[in-house]
């Protein structure tokens, strides 16, 4: 079946509400707008229940289907959406841009939001589904971990979520075509930050002091050759270095060097392997060239891995939706992060990736999200319920 007849109905509304949102984007934890928006329309829609404040700011909505799912395996499934914005300043020149500056709907979590509200009505309306929808709205996924946070807040036990659902735009698929792979589908990430402290002195006597800039240089180098030497070229790992300050004038030779970046990895076993070896690289430099190298090293946001069960629903139904020939089940693997992992590692379930046609990329200013994928977004989730929890 293709696209919900109903869910083409509610489009203008669902468009409305997504042009709402990206007038008025608001980042990490502080989606107080957005949360009270979202939980507005689930009680309009007739939600059994609509708990906010958990993970601080996220808005859960629980659906009863006509009849509970007694004696089932799966009787509660959870949909997720992401709802904050970016730092970023808007260039897109569209007549409902950010009214923000310095923040905007860069990553299209407005898009997922509406989809998801679309989604809610519809099922609140129909209840064509035995046992429960629990429909979640996270702040805090660029960064802030807010998948984890409502997860510590008790999401998954609160609502007895037995399997859970996520989903992301990409520019550059077509729009009503979607993706999927079991497995590891995007990379976890990491933070580093280094600091190189060396001897300061002057320029032109460079052998009275320590060269925190040389044994910096050297570190970004070495670093390098982890990928490239302790990594199976089989595997997948980034290491990057994004800032790199030291100094502030041309004839002194800094005191000190600092640096940041991220790593990221397909596989857990290869981020055991990966931090190891950054350790031993930093303390190796820093023996070589006689300076002192804190290394302060962050694990951020896990490995996600689609369960294969539920990556298999999760193909079926979007080929429900789409049609076979428009769906993936070997999507390429993202060295991007999602903070969704989290969900996976607490209950199973699948991510899959939905197109937005030739936009802007993720994290762009030109970036938008494509009011014409609402349809295939909204109606796979419908799908998704009904299919898991058959009537």
């Amino acid at each position: 079946m293709p696209i919900v007849n109903r869910i083409a109905e509610f489009h203008p509304d669902i468009t409305a509400w997504r042009r709402d949102l990206h007038a008025h984007p608001e980042l990490m934890y502080d989606v107080h707008r957005t949360a009270a928006f979202v939980a507005e329309r689930l009680k309009e829609f007739g939600c059994d229940e609509v708990v906010t404040g958990l993970g601080k700011t996220g808005v859960v909505g629980v659906i009863k289907g006509r009849k509970p799912a007694d004696g089932r395996n799966v009787r509660t499934i959870g949909l997720r959406a992401d709802m904050d914005a970016l730092p970023v300043h808007e260039e897109t020149g569209v007549s409902y841009q950010s009214t923000t500056p310095g923040k905007m709907h860069a990553c299209g979590h407005d898009g997922h939001t509406a989809m998801l509200l679309g989604a809610a009505r519809y099922l609140a309306e129909t209840r064509n589904f035995a046992g429960d929808a629990v429909v979640i709205f996270q702040p805090a996924e660029e960064g802030g971990a807010g998948a984890a946070a409502m997860i510590k807040d008790g999401l998954m036990d609160r609502f007895a979520i037995d399997q859970v659902y996520g989903m992301h735009n990409i520019p550059g698929m077509a729009v009503g075509s979607f993706a999927i792979r079991q497995g590891p589908l995007m990379a976890s990430m990491d933070k580093l930050a280094i600091r190189v402290e060396g001897k300061g002195s002057h320029a032109a006597m460079p052998h009275k002091g320590i060269d925190p800039i040389l044994a910096g240089a050297q570190l970004v180098t070495a670093l390098q050759s982890i990928v490239s030497r302790s990594v199976d070229p089989l595997e997948s790992a980034v290491i990057s270095i994004c800032s790199f300050h030291a100094g502030h004038t041309t004839n002194v030779i800094p005191q000190a060097a600092e640096m940041l970046g991220t790593v990221r990895v397909l596989k857990p076993k290869m981020r055991d392997l990966v931090q190891q070896r950054v350790q031993e690289v930093v303390a190796g430099v820093a023996q070589a060239t006689g300076t002192t190298i804190e290394l302060d090293y962050n694990r951020g946001y896990p490995v996600l891995v689609n369960h294969p069960d539920q990556t298999d629903i999760a193909l079926k139904t979007a080929a429900e939706v789409a049609g076979a020939s428009n769906v993936s089940d070997n999507a390429v693997p993202i060295m991007g992060a999602e903070d969704f992992a989290y969900m996976l590692e607490a209950r199973p379930g699948a991510f899959i990736f939905m197109g937005n046609g030739d936009s802007a990329g993720l994290h762009h200013p030109a970036y938008n999200f494509n009011d014409e994928a609402i349809v295939h977004g909204s109606s796979y989730w419908v799908k998704l319920v009904e299919g898991t929890l058959p009537a």
